[in-house]
């Protein structure tokens, strides 16, 4: 399936999960935050949650500073 990951598309294997999306990018889940479509999914349905093909994918991950 084609998903635009932070505005670059990219292709994964139909039936892949939020989390799977992650996994396969390498991105660590702690301090990050995902919108599909601009509609943040609850990182307790991140398993579950299969963005439909075209998605776009927002990661935003949290940054400390001052």
């Amino acid at each position: 399936m084609r998903i635009v990951v932070n505005g670059d598309e990219r292709q994964f294997p139909d039936g892949t999960t939020v989390r799977g999306l992650l996994e396969a990018l390498g991105i660590e889940e702690k301090g990050v935050a995902v919108a599909v479509d601009a509609d943040v999914v609850a990182r307790r349905d991140w398993a579950d949650f299969v963005p439909a093909d075209g998605s776009s994918l927002d990661i935003l991950t949290a940054v400390q500073g001052g």
